[in-house]
């Protein structure tokens, strides 16, 4: 079992740096830097390329929308580039409130050009002249299209790796089935592993039928919510507002994925009080009507028994890297935790 950590939108980057530095010490595996509205996160990458030196360092997640195939490919080569061979490539569609109302590009065809970018990332890795025709990238683009003076092109530098993981951010079936078959990894979120199975099983199955034999076995990531003390129980509060935001403020009333999938689980009535509540602007109530057994069941928030068996469930639900969020104040906290996390782990 990796254990990781998934950093703030809202960090420094020299800040992050120098804690980052102190978490690689403790035991960290990786390191995932995400990508919203905030700062970009291929800077932050780089920043922390340099700045560390065994670390896995990983983008979860690249947009698909807003950035060409072939950049996604260049950026991800660079980064590995820099990282000695340390980068992991974490892409997602993210969601039209993003896409369309940051990015201003339409949100289209998600499934279609996840697939179609990892094609063509695979191919520019492996510096091959890249032609390509899709349905949503045609490459070079056809003279009927522009000017008729593209031609196919390779990537100048020597990769380091001609196979970069790609781990993709998926939640619905027909993504989780796509991802199963395509990619190196899969990241969802709010991850239950009592009912992970119930939920995801056929699609996982179904993807893992059709994948390719040249590709590992699917890695796993979880992303909890971390916490081991006697005095858990008085922090558990503190991660429901988190919850909330996403089952009730992700997204439109009819067009919520983190509310489909909570409601998924077994919490539809739930789902739907806090998604009520949320979009009425009652967020404190909504942070409240999250359930107690939810939010117990996708982090690991305990005694350190109740921990260790909360990281037992999660690896028998398939889960290989624990990307927690420790639940603590200060980096002289977030460092000492990680490192008792690393210690139970083992």
């Amino acid at each position: 079992m990796r254990i990781g950590m998934m950093l703030n939108y809202a960090g420094g980057f020299r800040e992050t740096a120098a804690e980052v530095g102190e978490l690689e010490k403790a035991g960290l595996d990786i390191i995932i830097v995400p990508e919203a509205y905030s700062f970009d996160a291929v800077s932050q990458l780089g920043y922390l390329a340099a700045s560390t030196s065994t670390i896995t360092i990983a983008s979860g997640i690249l947009q698909i929308y807003t950035r060409t195939p072939s950049l996604t490919a260049m950026t991800a080569a660079g980064l590995d580039y820099v990282s000695d061979g340390r980068f992991a490539l974490g892409i997602g569609a993210s969601g039209p409130q993003v896409i369309e109302g940051f990015h201003g590009v339409p949100y289209d065809a998600p499934l279609r050009r996840t697939r179609e970018l990892v094609e063509i990332c695979r191919m520019v890795w492996r510096r091959e002249r890249l032609e390509y025709d899709g349905r949503s990238y045609q490459i070079p683009l056809p003279a009927e299209k522009g000017t008729g003076l593209g031609k196919p092109l390779k990537l100048i530098n020597h990769p380091v790796r001609d196979s970069i993981p790609i781990v993709i951010a998926a939640l619905g079936p027909q993504s989780v089935r796509q991802t199963a078959e395509i990619a190196d990894g899969w990241m969802p979120m709010f991850f239950h592993p009592e009912r992970a199975a119930d939920v995801w099983g056929d699609s996982i199955a179904a993807g893992t039928a059709k994948r390719d034999p040249a590709l590992a076995a699917l890695e796993v990531f979880a992303s909890p919510a971390l916490y081991i003390g006697d005095d858990a129980d008085a922090l558990l509060p503190l991660v429901k507002p988190q919850i909330a935001l996403y089952v009730g403020g992700m997204g439109a009333r009819d067009k919520n994925f983190y509310n489909d999938l909570v409601s998924m689980y077994g919490f539809e009535k739930e789902a739907a009080l806090i998604q009520d509540l949320y979009l009425d602007g009652r967020k404190d109530e909504a942070a409240a009507a999250v359930p107690d057994e939810l939010a117990k069941a996708i982090n690991l928030i305990g005694s350190p028994a109740e921990v260790a068996e909360r990281v037992a469930a999660f690896a028998e639900a398939g889960v290989t890297t624990l990307a927690v969020t420790p639940l603590a104040k200060t980096s002289e906290q977030r460092i000492r935790l990680v490192g008792g996390f690393r210690a139970l782990v083992g």
